[in-house]
């Protein structure tokens, strides 16, 4: 009896104790393994960038592009979850995440600035071709890539990022008056965008169960928002994106010149940007594989599983 209980312990130790465990090991070895997410840095003309990069890349490439007040950190879970089948790189825009956050008299912080560093990085990648994940300020820096080189797009994963009128929600009051006339009481009234509070809200508004929100998302950017001058940059960059809606009526000619394979995974209750943006796409694209979500901003922090498998699917049907 003793030899048998210290041989079944030994079989135990070693992961091989009935057929049945061993089999249900294995599954979960394929299901859960994934490549390692590395954390680099590439100097692009005097500006450090910093990017997670995961998977293989002769496997075909998604470009992971992030909104305010975030960072590449907002898709680490698209990161981990489909870097076996991809190979995905995420960068962090100049003054977000760990990129360098130059001063303003050093670097000039407008979309097309930032959407040039960005578009130099890719080269400096050697990335020839690769679809575009856009969110939010994924936006307006992916679609002046994608006007810019049509031949290098193979695809638009769109999670609330707008590129019509129709898609600018109520909560660009505050910013449409900083638009009209720039003064500091147009500057101030946006000051609450980056308390705790408000960039909380940010992530929780729209919502299921804001506990399907990791805290660690806002205390993140409110650490990287408390930097000296980083008020200043980023409302610099509110009063920029008045430019972005000038070239909506480009972006929508490139949609419907260039056709993308155009995968929607949006939140439909954005303040930011309602599904009413999601829904003026299909004015000028005619084949849309089109999802909405009952979350908010930031859908793949309630979604994510859905919106990653989606996205999976997606991908992989390209080809076929």
């Amino acid at each position: 009896m003793k030899k048998a209980i210290t041989l079944y312990l030994i079989l135990l130790l070693f992961g091989c104790h009935t057929d049945t465990t061993s089999k249900n090991n294995t599954i979960t070895s394929k299901t859960t393994k994934t490549e390692t997410t590395t954390y680099k840095k590439l100097d692009v003309n005097g500006v450090t960038i910093a990017y997670r990069e995961a998977g293989n890349p002769d496997k075909p490439t998604i470009v992971l592009l992030h909104g305010f007040p975030s960072s590449s950190h907002q898709y680490r879970k698209v990161l981990n979850t489909l870097s076996n089948d991809f190979h995905l790189i995420a960068p962090d825009y100049p003054g977000f995440g760990n990129s360098d956050f130059p001063l303003s008299t050093d670097y000039d912080y407008t979309f097309d600035n930032i959407a040039t560093t960005i578009d130099t990085f890719l080269e400096l990648k050697g990335l020839q071709s690769y679809a575009i994940m856009i969110q939010d300020y994924g936006a307006p820096i992916g679609f002046r890539i994608a006007t810019a080189h049509p031949e290098k797009i193979t695809a638009i994963i769109n999670q609330n990022g707008n590129a019509y009128k129709a898609g600018l929600g109520d909560a660009w009051a505050d910013t449409r008056l900083l638009w009209a006339n720039r003064t500091k009481t147009t500057e101030d009234a946006l000051l609450p965008a980056f308390t705790l509070q408000g960039l909380k809200w940010q992530y929780t508004h729209g919502t299921r169960n804001s506990e399907n929100v990791n805290p660690d998302t806002w205390h993140l950017d409110y650490l990287r928002l408390s930097r000296p001058n980083a008020h200043k940059v980023n409302i610099d960059l509110f009063y920029d994106y008045q430019n972005n809606i000038k070239l909506y009526p480009e972006w929508q000619q490139y949609l419907r010149d260039n056709q993308p394979p155009l995968l929607i995974v949006w939140g439909k209750n954005d303040a930011f940007f309602p599904e009413s943006g999601a829904e003026a796409f299909k004015k000028d694209v005619k084949k849309i594989d089109y999802n909405i979500y009952n979350t908010g901003h930031f859908a793949l922090e309630e979604d994510g599983e859905a919106i990653i498998e989606k996205i999976r699917s997606f991908m992989k049907g390209l080809n076929k």
